[in-house]
C-alpha cells in the first residue's frame, strides 16, 4: 500500500512538473515577440516593441500582472508589473495591505508587526531606468521579466514565494522613443553615435530624475504615487548608465556625506545590498564593479534618494554606456589611470583596491553586456529581497514607529503654514508638495494658538510624529552642506546636484515652525493638490482690482487678455476700496461674472472699486519667443513647461529662426539658462545633420540685437546673460566670472536677495526672497547705457541685489560675501529703444522657486505693455 501510495505521489509530481514545464512553453520569449533578444548591437527595442512583449507575457502567465498607472506627456500608457507567486498573486491586496500598515506604523504594536512581517511578502521595486539615452535598463526588463516568470531554480522559486517584484518595464516611455527613433534614423552613418539634439522627455530631460520631491511631471507622479500610497516598497532599485569610467558598473556603498535626516537602519540597508550585488558580478566572473565613489546619500529629490527619507532602502547603479547599441572597444593600454575622487584622494583602474577590486582591463563593451550587467544587479537585489524579507519588512516598521515617538519626543513638534500668506497659490502648491511625498498634513477647523502665535481657521499643520518624518523635516529646514575640500587648503569637492533646497524658501511661503506641543482642531488632508482658497469677487466695478503678489495672478491676467479684456497695471501705491494697493496690482474692466470663474480657479479675490486716480501701464498680450537651442537644453525644458502651464502663448525659436531674422513679431525673446559658446556656436559642423549644426551665430546675434534696439526686451536666464553681455557691449560684467573655486563656489544652494518691488519687473514679490544659485551670476554696472537717440543718458536700472551680508539661506557657500554681497543680480540694461533684461540666476529653477516666477511674467508683462494711461477714462467695455 505504501509503495502504491509512494508511485502515486511521485506520478503526481511528475505530471505537474510536466504541466509546468508544457505552460512555460507557451510563454513568449522576448526576441519572440520583439524579433530579436534585447541587447544586440545596433538594435534598440521600442516602447510599442517593450510594452506590447509585457502585454503578451501578462496573457501567457498567471505569476505577473500588468498594471496601467498613468499617462505621459505626451500620452503613452506607463505599465507597471506585479511579479510573484500565481498563489500570491490572488491575495495581492493583502500583501500592500500589509507594507502599507508596516510603513505607515500607525496603531500596530511590535508584537503584531513582527507577526505581519512573517505573514507577508517583501515588495522589492525593479525599474529600466529613467533616461533615455540610458538605453540598457529598458532593454533589460524584457529577459529579467521573462526569467522570473519562468525559471524554475531554487533561487527564482523563492523571489517569487518571499516577494512581489514590481517590474517597472519603461519608466520614461517618450524619451526611449525619442532616443531609439534618433538612433534607428543614423545606424550605419556617420552620425551613428551622434548626440540627440533634442530633450529626451518632452519637458525635462535628464531632470526626470530631478522631480522626486516637488512631483511635478506626470510620469513623476505616477510612479510617486506608487511608491508611497499603493505599494509601499521596502526596496526601490533605480537603474542608470553613466558609471565612472572605466569601470563597468557602480553599485553602492556610496559616498559621503550622509544627509543627518536619512534613517541609520537606511544606510546600513543600502550598504548590505550593495555588497551583495558587489559579491554576485564576482561571482560571475563580471569585473569591473566600483563602489563609494561620486554618488552621495545627501540630496533629496532623485528616483533613488527620496525613498531614502520613506524609509526605502533606495538603490541606484550606474552601468557604463558606450553610445546607445554600437558596440566599442577599449585599447587596454588606452585606460585612465584612476577611476575616480574618492575623499579627495583617488582611485586606481588599474590595481586592486577596497572599492574596486576587480579592475576591468578593457576589450569590447557592447550593449548586451550593459544589459547583462543590469540583469545581474536586478537578480541580486531580488534575491536579497527575498533572503531577508522578514527584515526588510520589520525594518520599514521600526523606522516608522521611531519616526513617530521621535515627533513627539524631539523638536520640532510641528510646522504650522498658516492660512494668510503673501501668495496664497504658491503655499497651496508647498501643501499639494509634500501630500504627493506621502507627508501627513492637517487643516484646521477652528482658530489655535501655537509657539505663541495665533493662526486662523484653514491653516495646514504637519505634526512631524508621522512615519515620513524625515521627509518632512529635510523639505522644511535650511540645508547645511559640511565644508568639503579635494585636499586640505584645495578646492571645494563638489556635491552630488544640490547644497540646498528649502522648501518654503524657495517657494515664498511662510512656514512657521513650532518646537513645544499643541492641541489644534483639525481634519486630515486627504486630497493631493489643494485650492488656494475660495476665490471671490466683491463690490462693484467698473474696475476691479487683482493684487500682484499671487502667481496665479499672472494666469488670470494672460486668460482675461488672451480674451480681449482691458487690463492695466498700476506703476504706483495707492489706495481704494477702502484697502491699500501696491504697485503692479492689476486693474481690469470686466463683468464680474467673468471675473467670478477665473477667481473660483484660482482661488483669487477681485475688488470691485470706483476708476482710483493712479497711473498704469495699458497691457497687452505678450508676443513671446522662446529660445530653444539644437544643443538639448533642460533649462529651456523647464521654461516651456511654466509658460504652457501658466497660459503665456509662445513661439519656439530655433537657431535657423533667429537666424533669418523677422523678429518684430515679438515683445519678448527668452533664452534660457546656456553657456554663451552653444548660444553662439551650437554643435559644430561634421558632428551631426547639418541641420542641427551651428548656433545663432553672428547673423542671428546682429538680429537679436536689432530686436531689441527696435523696442523689443530680450529676458536671459544666469549664463545666458554672458552671451548678451559679451555680444552686444553691454555696460555691464559678470562680476564671478574667471574667479577660482577656491575663493568662489556656490553650488545649487540658496542665496538671500533684495528686491526692488517699485520696479515692473518685481511687482508683487516680498522685499526679501530666496535666488536658487547653481553657480550663478552677479553684475557690475560700468557705465550708463545711451538712449537709442542718443539725446540723454539712460541708466542701468537694477531690480534685484544680492544681500550684503548673511547670503547663505541654505546649502554651502565659499566666498559670496566677498564676491556677491551688495551686487545687482537682476538689471534691465537700456538699448536702443528695447531693453535686455538679465537674470543673473534661474528664477524658475526645476519649476521649484515660486518666490521668483514673478521676475519671468513680470519680464514678458511688461514688454508688451504700452503707454502710460490715466485709469479714470471713460469705460470701453471687456473687448477691444
Amino acid at each position: 500500500m505504501l509503495r502504491l501510495a509512494t508511485r502515486i505521489s511521485l506520478a503526481l509530481t511528475c505530471s505537474v512538473t510536466l504541466l509546468a514545464a508544457s505552460l512555460i512553453s507557451q510563454v513568449p520569449t522576448p526576441e519572440s515577440v520583439i524579433g530579436w533578444k534585447p541587447g544586440a548591437d545596433y538594435k534598440l527595442a521600442d516602447y510599442d516593441q517593450i510594452s506590447g512583449y509585457f502585454r503578451q507575457l501578462d496573457a501567457a502567465t498567471d505569476r505577473m500582472q500588468l498594471f496601467e498607472i498613468g499617462t505621459t506627456a505626451e500620452g503613452r500608457t506607463m505599465l507597471l508589473a506585479a511579479i510573484s507567486s500565481a498563489q500570491n498573486l490572488t491575495q495581492l491586496d493583502r500583501w500592500k495591505d500589509i507594507s502599507r500598515r508596516m510603513a505607515q506604523a500607525e496603531g500596530l504594536s511590535e508584537t503584531e508587526a513582527r507577526a505581519l512581517a512573517k505573514e507577508g511578502k517583501a515588495i522589492v521595486w525593479i525599474d529600466g531606468g529613467l533616461h533615455g539615452t540610458e538605453v540598457a535598463g529598458a532593454q533589460h526588463t524584457p529577459l529579467l521579466a521573462h526569467h522570473l516568470v519562468t525559471s524554475e531554480d531554487d533561487e527564482v522559486r523563492q523571489i517569487r514565494d518571499n516577494t512581489v517584484v514590481l517590474l517597472m518595464p519603461v519608466m520614461n516611455p517618450d524619451g526611449l522613443d525619442i532616443v531609439a527613433n534618433w538612433y534607428r534614423s543614423n545606424v550605419g552613418s556617420e552620425f551613428e553615435t551622434a548626440p540627440l539634439p533634442v530633450l529626451y522627455n518632452k519637458y525635462v530631460g535628464h531632470d526626470n530624475n530631478r522631480d522626486w520631491f516637488m512631483i511635478q511631471q506626470p510620469e513623476t507622479r505616477a510612479i510617486a504615487y506608487q511608491l508611497w500610497f499603493e505599494w509601499f516598497p521596502q526596496i526601490v532599485y533605480n537603474h542608470h548608465q553613466t558609471g565612472p569610467f572605466p569601470g563597468r558598473i557602480f553599485v553602492p556603498p556610496f559616498s559621503d556625506p550622509v544627509n543627518p535626516n536619512i534613517p541609520p537602519l537606511v544606510v546600513r540597508g543600502i550598504n548590505l545590498v550593495g555588497a551583495a550585488m558587489a559579491k554576485r558580478f564576482d561571482e560571475e566572473g563580471k569585473p569591473g564593479v566600483s563602489s563609494y565613489v561620486q554618488y552621495s546619500m545627501w540630496w533629496n529629490g532623485g528616483m533613488r534618494t527620496a525613498p531614502y527619507f520613506h524609509n526605502q532602502i533606495g538603490i541606484l547603479t550606474e552601468t557604463h554606456l558606450y553610445s546607445l547599441a554600437t558596440p566599442h572597444y577599449y585599447e587596454p593600454d588606452s585606460l585612465p589611470q584612476n577611476l575616480g575622487p574618492r575623499r579627495g584622494a583617488t582611485v586606481s583602474a588599474k590595481q586592486p583596491s577596497i572599492f574596486y577590486p576587480n579592475p576591468w582591463q578593457g576589450g569590447w563593451w557592447r550593449l548586451g553586456d550593459a544589459v547583462d550587467y543590469m540583469f545581474t544587479g536586478s537578480m541580486a537585489v531580488a534575491d536579497i529581497g527575498a533572503e531577508l524579507k522578514e527584515d526588510w519588512l520589520f525594518n520599514m516598521y521600526r523606522m516608522a514607529s521611531q519616526a513617530r515617538t521621535r515627533g513627539t519626543e524631539e523638536k520640532p513638534f510641528a510646522y504650522v503654514i498658516p492660512y494668510d500668506q503673501w501668495d496664497a497659490t504658491a503655499a497651496a502648491e508647498l501643501v499639494g508638495v509634500l501630500r504627493r511625498g506621502g507627508v501627513e498634513l492637517h487643516r484646521s477647523t477652528a482658530s489655535f494658538t501655537a509657539g505663541g502665535s495665533s493662526y486662523a481657521p484653514g491653516s495646514y499643520i504637519a505634526f512631524t510624529a508621522q512615519p515620513f518624518r524625515a521627509h518632512l523635516v529635510d523639505l522644511m529646514e535650511p540645508q547645511n552642506y559640511p565644508d568639503r575640500r579635494v585636499y586640505p587648503g584645495g578646492p571645494p569637492d563638489r556635491p552630488y546636484d544640490l547644497a540646498g533646497w528649502t522648501l518654503p524658501l524657495q517657494m515664498g511661503v511662510r512656514v512657521d515652525r513650532v518646537d513645544e506641543p499643541f492641541e489644534a482642531a483639525a481634519a486630515r488632508v486627504e486630497e493631493l493638490t489643494v485650492a488656494a482658497g475660495a476665490g471671490e469677487v466683491s463690490g462693484d466695478g467698473p474696475v476691479y482690482l487683482l493684487s500682484p503678489n499671487h502667481n496665479a495672478s499672472a494666469r488670470a491676467v494672460l486668460r482675461l487678455l488672451a480674451r480681449g479684456t482691458r487690463v492695466s497695471q498700476a506703476t504706483e501705491g495707492f489706495t481704494a476700496a477702502g484697502t491699500a494697493w501696491p504697485a503692479g496690482t492689476f486693474l481690469a474692466r470686466a463683468s464680474a461674472g467673468r471675473l467670478r470663474e477665473l477667481a473660483t480657479e484660482f482661488g483669487l479675490q477681485f475688488v470691485g472699486a470706483d476708476n482710483p486716480s493712479v497711473t498704469a501701464f495699458e497691457l497687452e498680450s505678450p508676443r513671446v519667443g522662446l529660445y530653444k537651442s539644437w544643443v538639448a537644453n533642460m533649462d529651456e525644458g523647464w521654461t516651456r513647461w511654466i509658460l504652457e502651464d501658466y497660459g503665456v502663448e509662445f513661439e519656439t525659436l530655433a537657431d535657423a529662426d533667429i537666424r533669418t531674422g523677422q523678429l518684430d513679431r515679438f515683445d519678448a525673446i527668452v533664452l534660457p539658462d546656456q553657456e554663451a559658446e552653444e548660444i553662439l556656436g551650437g554643435h559644430v559642423v561634421g558632428t551631426m545633420p547639418p541641420e542641427y549644426t551651428g548656433g545663432v551665430g553672428a547673423e542671428g546675434t546682429a538680429n537679436l540685437k536689432r530686436f531689441v534696439e527696435q523696442g523689443g526686451t530680450l529676458i536671459t536666464f544666469d549664463h545666458a546673460s554672458d552671451f548678451a553681455i559679451d555680444q552686444f557691449g553691454l555696460p555691464v560684467r559678470n562680476a564671478v566670472r574667471g574667479v577660482p573655486e577656491q575663493e568662489f563656489f556656490v553650488p545649487g544652494s540658496l542665496i538671500r536677495i533684495e528686491v526692488d518691488a517699485e520696479d515692473p519687473i518685481a511687482y508683487g514679490m516680498q522685499p526679501e526672497a530666496a535666488a536658487s544659485f547653481q553657480n550663478s551670476q552677479a553684475f557690475s554696472v560700468i557705465a550708463p547705457a545711451a538712449a537709442g537717440d542718443r539725446s540723454a543718458p539712460r541708466e542701468v536700472d537694477v531690480v534685484v541685489r544680492y544681500a550684503e551680508h548673511d547670503l547663505l539661506m541654505s546649502g554651502w557657500e565659499l566666498g559670496a560675501e566677498r564676491h556677491i554681497g551688495g551686487r545687482p543680480a537682476v538689471v534691465r540694461v537700456p538699448l536702443g529703444q528695447g531693453s535686455v533684461v538679465l537674470i543673473g540666476f534661474r528664477p524658475q529653477f526645476r519649476g521649484q522657486p515660486r518666490g521668483t516666477f514673478k521676475l519671468i511674467f513680470n519680464a514678458i508683462l511688461s514688454a508688451a505693455a504700452q503707454q502710460q494711461l490715466p485709469t479714470t477714462e471713460e469705460e470701453e467695455g471687456e473687448g477691444r
